[in-house]
């Protein structure tokens, strides 16, 4: 599969990122199934977090990697930490960051990760301890590069002003039908709702910066509200993705995965899907180039309008 730097770094990551949220829904057989398609796909960057099933995910995933006797250097391997779900809080203390480490690494079984993801703001960082806990890591060989997850451009300039890593990446929710940091950056100078900024310039931000941007959940619409493509709600969008789709001789799976690798964001979407065949077309979008016009076509087709 084609590749691109990770940020900054010396990393080559395939442009497409395998996500294993939903991981823990198969069982020991289609496990290995989806880790060896995705393999062969070329889809070697596997997404995860200590939170995904409550850490299951993670074994589940580790466990099918020893079946197929997989080698380390065969894959890169991306977490998060962050999210406290046995007490509802955010925390990046140093003490908790250190201890979720500890957790990824046995649970994937493994001496170290690519990647380490800050999961979701908190609000009652110290960034002191972010660096510190960041340098020791960094230290022991247990994470190699380090970035962030759902934060706007002053939370990671306030981290930067401390820690002395990179971020190389940023991961954010993005998609056909999640586009508001798109929509603000075309409705500047405008009062319409689309002009409306709720997410600090970010993709601005992380061009500028050399910041990997990677899409979650690029099929869904809303939070979490459902799939867009072949939803009857939108029947005026998934007519024009298929019209792209069938220019390409692909599926419609494929370019809502490619209207994302278009932007010159230079972007890695990390997929959700836990149907292999799906997961092929997905991969199938890093040979795809849209073009302009069709981008803009699908963009406006999802409902927006260009001022």
């Amino acid at each position: 599969m084609r590749t691109i730097k990770l940020g900054t770094s010396d990393l080559d990551v395939p442009v497409v990122a395998v996500g294993c949220m939903r991981i823990d829904s198969l069982d020991s057989a289609q496990a290995q199934a989806f880790v060896g398609a995705s393999v062969d796909a070329g889809a070697t960057f596997f997404d995860h977090a200590d939170i995904y099933g409550k850490g299951r995910c993670e074994e589940i995933f580790a466990d099918a990697v020893q079946a197929l006797g997989l080698r380390r250097d065969q894959m890169l391997l991306q977490s998060k930490c962050g999210i406290r779900q046995d007490v509802q809080t955010f925390d990046f203390s140093k003490a908790h960051i250190l201890a979720s480490v500890d957790g990824i690494l046995k649970r994937l079984k493994t001496d170290y990760l690519d990647v380490l993801l800050l999961h979701r703001p908190d609000t009652l960082v110290e960034p002191e301890e972010v660096a510190a806990a960041f340098d020791e890591l960094e230290a022991a060989g247990k994470v190699r590069h380090f970035g962030v997850s759902n934060q706007h451009p002053y939370q990671m300039e306030l981290l930067k002003k401390y820690v002395r890593q990179p971020l190389v990446a940023n991961q954010l929710q993005l998609g056909i039908m999640h586009t508001g940091m798109i929509d603000s950056g075309i409705n500047v100078n405008m009062t319409n709702p689309p002009s409306v900024d709720h997410d600090g310039g970010i993709l601005d931000y992380c061009r500028l910066n050399d910041v990997t941007i990677q899409p979650w959940s690029p099929f869904q619409f809303g939070f979490f509200e459902g799939v867009f493509l072949d939803n009857p709600k939108f029947p005026e969008l998934n007519a024009e993705i298929d019209r792209v789709a069938g220019t390409h001789g692909v599926s419609n799976t494929t370019i809502a995965i490619a209207w994302l690798l278009r932007h010159p964001a230079r972007m890695q979407p990390v997929t959700g899907t836990m149907n292999i065949e799906r997961l092929r077309d997905c991969a199938k979008a890093a040979e795809v180039t849209m073009s302009r016009e069709d981008w803009y076509g699908i963009y406006r087709a999802a409902g927006n309008k260009l001022p």
